[in-house]
């Protein structure tokens, strides 16, 4: 693949890169990075610039002529940094050393987000806006929190009839994720002295008997995607601490990978019918099942909240979408390879939910998110960014 960017561009790349980086955008603040891209995008002419009430950045450029809308999404928040003595480089200066760039966001997903921004703008400029459509680029807020959720609005706005999400996949192209849903399981007991445990019902022991027959089922599986895995991953109980009660409450947490074609009922459906046998053998027996469900503040004020399912997407390899993006791409001497996310994205709302055709191109690889001294490879960004202009050039051109 030959890269064909200016050194002036590259560099107004990298900067805008490390830019973001320095400003830190936990989930619930990213008004510094919404600041910053709405500064850069009307330095390059973007035809409109504007934020929602989520706080979403959407950025647009017009061709001369009708056309479809291609979205480019890119989350603005990152997980906080919890350890940064251990750290080799400042998480917020995005320091170069080595052919890395270091930082918090550096893989998830700034520099990706900044590459898209800077793409639309040259796009913009080497085709004199000779193309019918016109190319969006949004910064999303709270993808750490509720995958997709925040997007909605987004997808409201623009009707986008391709998105590209930039999350990591080392110049790949992905055509595909598992969701994910947060599964909360819980039983019901009676209080009591837990020197008469016999006059109580103990909800702990109940939560026992559900977890080993939860454990015991065996997992979904797509031959693309892989298993519909479910894993347990906290229990808790009431009162606590106990002090000589016996419990009469428990929850647990189940982390499930969604696949292709479950919906909410179908995944519910074989732990539903673990606790309806065991409140057959047993009527004392009491349990329920449900999705967890959350809400955060945005940093413009608004609400965000959500019942935490994110369904799975999938585009098939011969889908007219990944044919045409790929022919483009490998008119310029590009062949990626065409694979899937190992986590979920936005693309749980935009395929997932909305149908919306949705691929996925990002520098970095997906191992390094959320992780001590997470970093970019600084080659990957020119290439990205010529890699995102071959998109656009794909489908707004041909």
């Amino acid at each position: 693949m030959t890269i064909h960017l200016s050194e002036e561009r590259e560099q107004q790349v990298i900067d805008l890169c490390r830019d973001l980086i320095a400003i830190r955008s936990y989930s619930g603040e990213e008004e510094g990075v919404a600041l910053r891209l709405r500064e850069f995008c009307l330095s390059q002419g973007y035809d409109e610039v504007h934020t929602d009430e989520y706080g979403n950045l959407i950025a647009t450029i017009k061709g001369n002529r009708p056309g479809p809308t291609i979205l480019f999404d890119g989350h603005m928040d990152t997980v906080p940094v919890q350890e940064r003595d251990s750290w080799k480089h400042d998480p917020f200066e995005a320091q170069i050393e080595d052919g890395l760039m270091y930082g918090r966001g550096t893989s998830d997903m700034k520099c990706a987000l900044a590459c898209m921004a800077a793409a639309a703008a040259f796009f913009a400029q080497d085709t004199g806006r000779d193309f019918a459509g016109q190319v969006s680029v949004a910064g999303i807020v709270h993808e750490e929190c509720f995958e997709g959720i925040a997007s909605r609005a987004v997808s409201r706005a623009l009707k986008p009839d391709l998105v590209v999400i930039g999350e990591a996949s080392d110049l790949n192209l992905k055509i595909g994720q598992r969701g994910r849903a947060e599964i909360l399981l819980e039983t019901f007991g009676v209080p009591a002295h837990s020197s008469n445990p016999d006059k109580g019902v103990n909800a702990v022991y109940a939560m026992c008997r559900a977890v080993d027959r939860i454990h015991a089922l065996a997992p979904s599986e797509h031959p693309f995607l892989g298993k519909g895995i479910l894993e347990l991953t906290d229990i808790k109980s009431l009162p606590y601490p106990g002090k000589s009660v016996v419990p009469e409450y428990c929850s647990a947490t189940y982390d499930r990978r969604l696949l292709v074609g479950e919906t909410k009922e179908s995944v519910l459906a074989p732990i539903r019918k673990i606790l309806e046998e065991l409140h057959e053998e047993d009527p004392a027996f009491r349990g329920r099942v449900s999705y967890a469900s959350g809400e955060e503040v945005c940093y413009t004020g608004e609400k965000i909240s959500a019942e935490r399912y994110f369904p799975a997407w999938l585009l098939e390899k011969d889908h007219p979408v990944v044919t045409r993006v790929l022919e483009g791409l490998r008119s310029h001497g590009y062949e990626p390879e065409v694979t899937k996310y190992s986590f979920c994205t936005n693309g749980s709302h935009y395929c997932g939910e909305a149908g919306i055709p949705t691929l996925g191109m990002g520098p970095s690889t997906e191992s390094l998110a959320h992780t001590i001294d997470e970093h970019v490879q600084v080659d990957q960004l020119p290439a990205v960014t010529q890699i995102y202009e071959w998109m656009m050039e794909a489908m707004l051109c041909g």
